[in-house]
């Protein structure tokens, strides 16, 4: 008797816990990631809302109480101030060479990792290794292990041959911060491309090479191609970061000799020159950069997901 009666009382309290309506269950699924939602708008959004609000005011931390609305004034500034400007310059240029390098270089080594050879697994294991490094530490060991004019290792190799001992980062400041970036994130283009290479269709490749067609051929019209969209998503992830990069630009050379870039202009117009209201409307225009290029790159994500789903 009590079985018969505690079964159907059950039933309906679960039905009366369950929510009814579609909307009730969207929120009932929906309700243990606010926290964390809460927790990534208070940590992320209200600072760069403030950050904003800041880039309105021509605010210098020296004197708080001569604070005042400028409006635009700041954006104005930092388009037109030849010395901020040629901060922008020095980021795009940086971005552009540093990614065309490290993809070109991402590329060649994906194909060597692509065929099979002994000790593939090592070499692999050791050419991710530079793009596992702190950034900071990365820029430490080629400015003090490579790039030292007295006991460099760089000079050292040209001693052995009789050539000149140059001071690298004094002479080439850009290009020694290139080649630092270039080689960390060598690695990363390598990965992405070199998943992309894993994913083309074998069935293809043997078909061209029954027909007579060379390693050229494939490569130039089957290979890249198929690789497009990795070559695009690699460029996209790697400009968001160089955009932002500020480790080798500060442990290389302090932003001297013509290799400050915007982020390391907003650092010293906030730290060294304390003006937040020039710093602030700096670093809103590199976050407004890497939304733009973010955005791409979510895009290029999205039909690589949707050409992986419609193969599969």
């Amino acid at each position: 008797m009590t079985a018969t009666t505690t079964a159907p009382v059950a039933a309906a309290a679960s039905r009366a816990l369950r929510p009814t309506s579609p909307r009730l269950r969207a929120w009932a699924t929906r309700a243990p990631l606010l926290p964390a939602l809460v927790f990534m708008i208070a940590v992320t959004q209200l600072p760069f809302v403030a950050t904003l609000v800041i880039s309105f005011f021509d605010w210098n931390a020296l004197y708080p109480k001569a604070r005042h609305f400028t409006g635009l004034g700041n954006y104005r500034q930092v388009l037109t101030d030849p010395a901020l400007r040629h901060s922008v310059w020095t980021t795009v240029l940086l971005t552009v060479a540093v990614v065309l390098a490290s993809l070109v270089l991402g590329l060649l080594l994906a194909l060597l990792l692509d065929r099979r050879f002994p000790g593939r697994g090592a070499v692999r294991t050791l050419l991710i290794a530079p793009f596992l490094v702190v950034p900071v530490a990365a820029a430490l060991l080629w400015k003090h292990v490579l790039y030292n004019p007295e006991y460099g290792l760089f000079n050292g190799l040209l001693h052995y041959v009789g050539g000149p001992q140059p001071d690298w980062i004094s002479t080439t400041p850009l290009l020694a911060v290139e080649a630092s970036l270039v080689w960390q994130w060598t690695p990363f283009m390598m990965l992405i491309l070199l998943a992309g290479l894993q994913s083309r269709d074998q069935q293809q490749i043997e078909a061209a090479r029954v027909d007579g067609a060379g390693d050229w051929q494939i490569f130039r019209h089957l290979t890249l191609p198929h690789l497009r969209r990795y070559l695009e998503l690699g460029a996209l992830l790697g400009s968001i970061y160089i955009v932002q990069n500020f480790d080798a630009v500060f442990t290389l050379t302090s932003g001297g000799l013509g290799t400050a870039n915007l982020p390391y202009t907003v650092y010293q117009s906030f730290y060294q020159a304390h003006e937040n209201g020039l710093a602030s409307a700096a670093g809103v225009l590199v976050v407004i950069g890497s939304i733009v290029i973010a955005t791409f790159a979510l895009r290029v994500v999205s039909s690589l997901f949707r050409e992986e789903v419609s193969r599969a």
